[in-house]
């Protein structure tokens, strides 16, 4: 089984590539992928074919117990059968159905064999989990197949309606799939099948949400609307989705958990008032289309209903019925479709108005039509007539629900008689249909289809004996699939529905006022129509009222929330402990005094930079809390962050007012000062609860250990981070690279990855431009910017900082420091070069783009994992080198350090990017505005 899916996959990959070398005919060698499931399944039928079953087991998410559990049984072995002999068929009428050059045909042929292997997941999975995987393939596909046509609107809406009511039945039923599993005590359907469930509402909930999923998925009401819009589709989807396949997932689903849930309370209820329904409404609003695509829809939903009601109704006689039925409606419906696709590539319409003499046109093409929709009507002795029989017979003592199936019976009669009528009948008035003969590529899947439709009637005894497995589950069967059991109830009840679906058809004349006037005062897709409308102004009108445009009012009513709900639960709880030092040394309530101070005056200040510095108060002061508990690489790392983020602040500051808008009023001050002390109280409250409520070991405390033994080095926090947490840094690096990109990808109007600036010449004298400068970007300045002092010292110093960065990068695995901490000081480098002498100095000390550094570190650091993969370890392992070396003595170099240099390198390039973007570019902007309105232009170069 997994071998298929695996066919299937790889089929879907090079699908594109064979379309682009062979057209539509590539359709044929893609077509062997579900040829290959269906005589997969024609081997195995011995296997299941005496109630056993095929089984495989691969491990997946071991830390969740979830394995890719497979098992074939009767049910799934026919559902294998439809989605790989219906599929090949269908891909075989796609190669002549769709034209040489055909817009999106390679996407259409990759997504169509990958939907045959999503159906295929669903139908083997015998995990609960894996099958919601297949599920929600077959939704995320279908949507892909149904919108096809990007250019049409109607095509869009239609996909994204069923991919809408699909979807949120999924999820419902995940929840349902959650609950029966948790409930069970396992999520695999063999093991749950095997074992009685405790009764109650916790599986009654579990019920209802799986009905939900299911009935959505086969456009039961009342989730009925979206199959209709769905028929915007081409043809060969509208075959095999909503005929073979996508709708009978629903179906399957019903059936498979109907040998253990029908008894639960509401499952009968639910659906057989659901489906009964459904086929009531579906067959007579089929009788009012002219489309006939449309009226194939509408009697698809029909017969959806009446499989619901059949195989959910958990008796074995209907469960041998409704496999029966599930296989006959699969054959004729696709032969339909196929035959109205047919019809509307030769005639160019489906309008059964527009259609006449299409008999004459293609004698072949007629037989097919009539032999299929017989076997809807349930006309012997197709195997239609049999599944029929043996659904009157399954109901025989139950005579409300048996009276709703004849009527819906007596519908199909008559729109399967309206159908026939509709494409080949001679209209007087109407000009017959002049078309070219049919190819034969178009023409044998339907025909195929069809004869199956007539030869599996009478070899009904032999479906009976493979089938019967499923029913068997259930109890012991007494019917029998035959095609002839003699002068019977059933017998009777046939001719009836097909007496009074001929005379319903015969009197259409006199009834189409009453066809008219009788039907739901607002249609299913109204209905969709009208709830997204009121879903989309509800969404407004919510957005309306909180997104105002207030950045405090979004923050007040967060911290509210915070206040409210965690903190009223720690005080409900009162989870205290019972005594906890206020400090360790008296230092600490001083610096504590400080960052209060700061943080009051900053609420206070006036002017943004006043308030920014303030800020970065409260940051310094927290990293002396970090000295004084003897963290000094937190420390070193706090103070590194804070003087870079003071620096990002200042930057930004420039293009905004030096004083902050009008302050609010008095009342609403204290308020905001009542949130934030309440907020504070609130954080230090659940710091001390979180810190108190451990109840297992601290994993830790094995770090040190861990750090000397596998990490090789003394500085745990270092080791931590290139180490024993690698993946963490992983990720966290991957997160930089995307905040570096984005604050580019705001401010820059070009493309960062260009030329970086070069520097201009000054406007004075050649005296004067060639006499020797501390930093070569300075003369671009003009005087009032520039300050010799700092050019003096940041020509001095920059050198020495940038190797005591190395110095950090290098001692950090045994010493504070480290990558990040070495990366912030050159970055921090950059940022003073920057300061002293502008952009151009700023390209001086790095001529090389920020997305270089960004992607050599990202990728050092992923290399780094490959390598110790490669080299027979885990991913990010890492290994200790001992070499002695001439005039050094003995070296010992630990592999993780590779890892800590693509960190360095990272952090220097978020900071290029961002002096870069924040900086230069911000800087190129307040010169052009300054050249377009007259103003001072910043640089010398530009204004000389």
């Amino acid at each position: 089984m997994l071998v298929l899916l695996i066919l299937h996959l790889v089929a879907a990959l090079v699908a594109p590539l064979f379309v682009r070398w062979w057209g539509p005919r590539a359709c044929y060698p893609l077509a062997l992928a579900p040829a290959a499931a269906f005589g997969w399944a024609v081997a195995r039928t011995p296997a299941v074919g005496d109630g056993g079953a095929v089984v495989e087991t691969y491990p997946w998410i071991r830390q969740l117990g979830l394995d890719i559990a497979l098992r074939l049984t009767t049910l799934s072995w026919l559902m294998t059968l439809l989605i790989g002999g219906i599929g090949a068929l269908v891909l075989v009428y796609c190669a002549r159905y769709f034209a040489a050059g055909s817009t999106g045909l390679a996407q259409f042929a990759a997504v169509l064999v990958a939907f045959a292997g999503a159906m295929l997941v669903l139908v083997f999975a015998d995990d609960l989990l894996l099958l919601y995987v297949g599920w929600e393939l077959t939704t995320i596909f279908s949507y892909l197949l149904i919108g096809h046509s990007t250019e049409r609107r109607s095509s869009r809406w239609a996909a994204a309606q069923a991919l809408t009511v699909t979807t949120l039945g999924g999820l419902a039923m995940l929840v349902g799939f959650i609950l029966l599993g948790e409930h069970a005590g396992s999520y695999r359907w063999s093991d749950i099948s095997a074992q009685p469930l405790p009764g109650g509402g916790y599986l009654v909930t579990a019920v209802l949400l799986i009905l939900a999923g299911a009935l959505s998925k086969s456009a039961v009401l009342p989730f009925s609307s979206w199959l209709p819009v769905a028929m915007a589709a081409p043809t060969p989807v509208s075959a095999y989705l909503h005929a073979a396949a996508m709708v009978k997932a629903g179906v399957y689903l019903v059936g498979l958990l109907a040998p253990v849930l029908a008894v639960v309370g509401p499952w009968r209820p639910v659906v057989q008032v659901a489906g009964l329904a459904t086929m009531l409404v579906g067959g007579w609003a089929a009788l009012r289309q002219t489309d006939l695509k449309l009226l194939l829809a509408y009697g698809t939903v029909s017969q959806l209903g009446l499989l619901v009601v059949v195989t959910g109704s958990g008796t074995p006689d209907a469960a041998l019925a409704g496999t029966a039925m599930l296989l006959a409606h699969a054959l004729f419906k696709a032969a339909l479709f196929l035959v109205v696709g047919v019809i509307d590539h030769g005639a160019g319409t489906r309008d059964l108005r527009e259609l006449s003499g299409l008999r004459h046109w293609s004698r072949p093409l007629f037989v097919v039509a009539v032999l299929a929709a017989a076997s809807m009507a349930g006309v012997p002795p197709l195997v239609g007539f049999v599944a029929k029989e043996a659904v009157f017979a399954a109901f025989t003592d139950r005579p409300v629900l048996l009276a709703g199936l004849v009527a819906g019976t007596v519908l199909t009669v008559a729109y399967s008689a309206r159908f026939v009528w509709g494409a080949f009948a001679d209209r007087p008035g109407v000009e017959p249909v002049q078309a070219g003969p049919i190819a034969g590529s178009l023409l044998v899947p339907p025909a195929v289809l069809a004869g199956v439709s007539l030869l599996a009637g009478p070899a009904a005894g032999v479906l009976d004996g493979l089938l019967r497995p499923y029913a068997d589950l259930l109890g012991g069967v007494h019917a029998h699939l035959v095609l002839w059991s003699g002068p019977t109830s059933a017998l009777g009840l046939s001719v009836l529905a097909l007496a009074g679906g001929g005379l319903l058809f015969a009197l259409r004349g006199p009834l189409a006022p009453v066809l008219a006037r009788l039907r739901w005062p607002v249609s299913g897709n109204q209905g969709y129509e009208w709830i997204v409308g009121r879903f989309d102004r509800m969404a407004i009108e919510v957005t309306g009222a909180t997104q105002r445009g207030s950045l405090p009012q979004y923050l007040g009513i967060i911290l509210v929330v915070l206040v409210l709900l965690p903190g009223g639960a720690m005080l409900a709880v009162g989870p205290w402990r019972a005594r906890v030092p206020l400090w360790d040394t008296p230092l600490q309530p001083v610096v504590v005094l400080v960052i209060g101070v700061a943080a009051v005056l900053a609420v206070r200040a006036r002017r943004r930079l006043t308030a920014m510095l303030l800020v970065g108060v409260t940051g310094y002061g927290s990293a002396m809390l970090f000295v004084l508990h003897g963290a000094p690489d937190l420390a070193l790392t706090q103070f590194l962050v804070e003087t870079a983020t003071i620096a990002v602040f200042v930057l930004v500051l420039r293009r905004l007012p030096n004083r902050f808008s009008a302050r609010p009023l008095r009342r609403s001050r204290w308020a905001r000062r009542a949130i934030g002390v309440t907020v504070g109280v609130v954080a230090a409250g659940l710091a001390l609860v979180a810190a108190g409520a451990r109840r297992a070991p601290d994993i830790s405390t094995d770090f040190p250990d861990l750090s000397v033994a596998q990490g090789y080095g003394r500085n745990v926090v270092n080791v931590t981070l290139v180490d024993i947490r690698a993946w963490d840094t992983m990720g966290e690096l991957a997160v930089l690279v995307v905040a570096a990109t984005g604050v580019a990808s705001l401010i820059f109007e070009r493309s960062r990855t260009g030329p970086r600036p070069r520097r201009a010449e000054s406007a004075g004298p050649p005296d004067q431009t060639d006499r020797s400068v501390w930093l070569r970007g300075g003369p671009t300045l003009y005087e009032e910017r520039r300050s010799i002092v700092l050019e003096v010292i940041i020509r001095l110093i920059f050198h020495t900082v940038v190797l005591f960065s190395l110095f950090l990068l290098f001692s950090g695995h045994n010493a504070p420091g480290g990558g990040f901490a070495g990366g912030l000081v050159a970055g921090l480098a950059l940022v003073v070069r920057y300061l002293a002498g502008g952009r151009y100095e700023l390209a001086e000390a790095a001529p090389v783009g920020a997305g270089t550094v960004l992607g050599a570190g990202l990728a050092l650091s992923v290399g780094t994992g490959v390598v110790a993969l490669l080299a027979g370890g885990s991913v990010l392992e890492s290994a200790k080198v001992d070499r002695s070396l001439p005039l050094v003595g003995d070296a010992h170099l630990v592999t993780s350090l590779f890892f800590d240099i693509g960190v360095y390198l990272v952090v220097i390039g978020l900071v290029l990017d961002i002096l870069r973007s924040l900086g230069a570019e911000v800087d190129r902007h307040i010169e052009a505005t300054g050249a377009a309105t007259g103003g001072l232009a910043v640089d010398k170069g530009d204004r000389s």
